[in-house]
């Protein structure tokens, strides 16, 4: 991939300012926001025993009849799932097995039906979930009603949305009637982007380029203040048409939560070649630098381990590479490497261990103060905050590490031909004597502060001479030799003056190459033990 003009944001909050900053001259560019987000909508109410059994008697259900009037509920759910499908000329699904991989079954369809927009296909399968049950009482000889542990058959269907990407709503087909709606904000912002009529490259779910990224990254910015009652009551209505009829008689809509945030930042490097070089070395910090203190303060906490607290780190090679995880309790946070972006990602399943600057739920007029963060998306502009500091936090600890580049990464840069302002230039050889000899005398320490110019390199290589004709040769010599080594940008020239001056990769690649050079094979043959 080719390196193109990238409007790189350099706000006063920059993310991993240090990292970035260490690895200025290979990062074109940071992202930070939601990746994959799992909402829940419930019927809070359906799930308290006194509820559900005024909800039978609105309906006129006797109990013995509970079983026939959800039995009757469910099939009328699945008919509507089954005209939905019907409409869209898209198939419907039943999945024997609740392992089986019901995203990958919904991408090879999308996939081989070329499905741009709309519904992709709906999936069945029967899985584990909290219903009501009819039981009968051996104390009191009644029947009771009960929620507890068991399996119905609950609905996927896949989307390609307008506005938010490749979905998809989870239904349960019976009491409460759960659901869940699994999005990803990467998938989202590539939508936003479209829309803006931004330029990017995709790849893995990540974007590698993107012309804008100040721009990009409001949009970003845009996704946690969004109301998702007003965004998702669309999709609901489309794969749940009984919604309405099921919540007439407790007169409530579905309350959405958050059960499971992922919050990404996207370190972006300029080729994958840069980030391949420190990726070894960040895994080896991460593992055997962070400990459980170090682990707790990237969360925010004080680094004293509770005596409830569980806090453990993974290192797990992959068919996709190495990724490390450091789990706090239920919570995470993880980084790995995705071809040129380096992604920092935490995982919120439990928010009760964070806080939030608000009233009283049940009394918006209180006084605000430090509450426990809720799973109500009323509080997802907080979760945001806390999710992009523990990035943060520990982007600044990976920038500790300190990489060595190889000297067969330094000699590569200047050993191969390059094409400088439209002119081809030859490869530098460190090892013969007339390219060691040039670089040895503009890397002088007397030229350390006010550069040279070209009497002045023409002086070591040549001496002083009368010969007019002579030093014009000399000095036209000189100055095409200096260009190369403009060209592989070793040197620099100073604006509107004669000077040169060594650049800092020069200095770091002429100083290694000299000492090379000069090393006994004895020397080397003992590094290399």
């Amino acid at each position: 991939m080719g390196i193109m003009s990238t409007t790189l944001n350099r706000s006063r909050n920059e993310v991993g300012a240090a990292f970035v900053q260490q690895h200025q001259s290979s990062v074109i560019g940071v992202l930070h926001g939601w990746d994959r987000l799992r909402l829940q909508g419930t019927l809070r109410s359906l799930y308290y025993q006194p509820v559900m059994e005024e909800y039978l008697w609105q309906t006129g259900v006797l109990w013995k009849d509970f079983k026939r009037f959800a039995t009757d509920l469910t099939s009328r759910v699945r008919q509507a799932a089954e005209k939905l499908a019907g409409r869209h000329q898209r198939p419907m699904i039943y999945l024997s097995s609740s392992r089986t991989r019901k995203e990958e079954v919904a991408r090879q369809i999308q996939q081989r039906d070329k499905v741009g927009k709309g519904l992709i296909a709906v999936l069945s399968c029967v899985e584990p979930c909290h219903t009501w049950f009819l039981r009968g009482n051996r104390v009191t000889r009644k029947l009771e009603i009960k929620l507890q542990w068991g399996k119905c058959i609950h609905l996927y269907f896949y989307w390609m949305h307008d506005e938010l990407g490749f979905l998809h709503l989870r239904l349960q087909t019976w009491f409460p009637f759960l659901i869940q709606v699994c999005l990803n904000g990467r998938e989202w912002l590539g939508r936003q982007m479209d829309r803006a009529r931004m330029s990017y490259q995709r790849g893995q779910n990540c974007y590698p380029w993107i012309s804008d990224i100040g721009r990009a990254q409001a949009l970003m910015d845009q996704q946690h203040q969004s109301d998702w009652c007003k965004l998702l009551g669309p999709l609901v209505r489309r794969c749940h048409p009984l919604s309405a009829e099921i919540n007439a008689p407790i007169g409530q809509e579905y309350y959405w939560t958050a059960a499971e945030t992922e919050y990404a930042t996207d370190v972006m490097f300029r080729d994958r070649e840069a980030l391949k070089r420190i990726y070894p070395s960040l895994v080896h910090h991460a593992v055997m630098s962070f400990g459980a203190e170090q682990v707790l303060r990237f969360w925010g906490r004080s680094g004293r381990v509770g005596v409830s607290d569980e806090v453990m780190t993974d290192r797990r090679r992959g068919s996709d590479g190495v990724r490390v995880k450091h789990w706090v309790n239920k919570n995470s946070l993880k980084f790995y490497d995705k071809g040129s972006v380096l992604r920092v990602e935490a995982t919120i399943n439990e928010p009760r261990e964070f806080r939030s600057f608000r009233a009283a739920e049940n009394n918006p007029r209180t006084p605000k103060q430090w509450r426990i963060l809720r799973r109500s998306v009323a509080d997802f502009y907080r979760r945001a905050e806390v999710s992009r500091a523990a990035t943060e936090r520990h982007l600044t600890a990976l920038a500790a590490v300190h990489v060595q580049t190889p000297l067969k990464e330094q000699a590569a840069r200047v050993c191969r031909p390059v094409r400088h302002k439209g002119q081809r230039y030859r490869a530098l050889n460190p090892l013969a004597d007339s390219d060691a000899q040039l670089m040895a005398i503009v890397n002088r320490g007397e030229f350390s502060l006010n550069g040279f110019r070209n009497r002045d390199v023409r002086f070591h290589l040549y001496g002083v001479t009368d010969d007019k004709a002579k030093e014009r040769r000399q000095m036209a010599a000189v100055g095409r030799r200096l260009r190369l080594l403009r060209a592989h940008g070793l040197i620099a020239k100073v604006s509107k003056t004669h000077r040169y001056v060594v650049t800092e990769k020069g200095r770091e690649v002429i100083t290694a190459l000299l000492a090379a050079r000069q090393a006994s094979t004895e020397q080397l043959t003992a590094l290399a033990a």
